[in-house]
């Protein structure tokens, strides 16, 4: 059972850890993501959607619950930069994801976050991902049907709430799946930027500027700056925001 206080607490963890990714993106150096995103130690019910929903109820660090709830965007400089990570900061990204497995009946978010976890660790390091790939629910791609039929504001949103998988150069069916619908996620940033749904919108935009036969209507660069200017104080935002930024540079394309 979650603990007074929990939410807020992970909360902040959560914030903490993104503007270390967001500097660490911003330099990049070879500098550690998780040196400095600590916290107490509770018990935490988590979910990729919605921090509040009991899917998963291991007992965890804080740091921990953090990691999983950003999932493979804590990795994320080392693949846009193609540098190694700091040991240190592997060690603590792979015991999130051997803390944190898919429960029973997970939503398909979380089993594809969890997925992206396990093949951030398989491209930064094999040897790391050993353990974690061979847990249960570890290297199998999970079903990306759910997404073929959705409304395009159902997709925006799955899509932006998977906003880690929207990484150059990789493949999974999530990443295909929106290539299938790049008027729809346009449509869907549209109505996030209207409905100032800034994260919303930051993690339509980062799968926008990977996708083919996006409308040259959308004005996506001009879009993605004024997300920026009206929302880019939140360390989530902006680290969709960089990421965007990064790949639309040509990073690791």
């Amino acid at each position: 059972m979650e603990q007074p206080g929990t939410s807020a607490h992970l909360t902040g963890a959560v914030q903490d850890l993104a503007s270390q990714v967001v500097s660490a993106l911003r330099s990049g150096d070879h500098c550690a993501v998780l040196g400095t995103a600590t916290g107490p130690a509770g018990t935490y019910d988590l979910d990729t959607e919605n921090e509040n929903d009991p899917e998963f109820d291991p007992r965890s660090d804080i740091t921990l619950a953090a990691v999983r709830v950003l999932g493979a965007d804590v990795m994320l400089p080392g693949v846009l930069y193609g540098r190694p990570p700091v040991p240190e900061d592997v060690a603590v990204f792979e015991k999130a994801v051997l803390a944190f497995p898919p429960a029973p009946g997970a939503s398909p978010a979380s089993r594809w976050s969890h997925w992206g976890m396990v093949r951030a660790l398989s491209a930064l390091d094999g040897s790391a991902a050993s353990p974690a790939a061979t847990a249960p629910a570890g290297g199998a791609e999970p079903d990306a049907d759910w997404l073929a039929g959705a409304p395009w504001q159902v997709l925006t949103h799955q899509l932006a709430v998977l906003a880690s998988l929207a990484v150059p150069g990789t493949d999974c069916a999530v990443r295909r799946a929106a290539q299938d619908r790049p008027v729809d996620v346009a449509r869907g940033f549209v109505r996030a930027v209207r409905r100032r749904d800034w994260l919303q919108a930051a993690g339509a935009g980062r799968w926008l500027v990977l996708l083919d036969g996006v409308p040259a209507t959308l004005g996506l660069d001009t879009g993605l700056e004024f997300v920026s200017h009206m929302g880019g104080d939140d360390p989530r935002v902006a680290l969709h925001l960089r990421a965007a930024l990064l790949t639309r540079g040509g990073a690791r394309v």
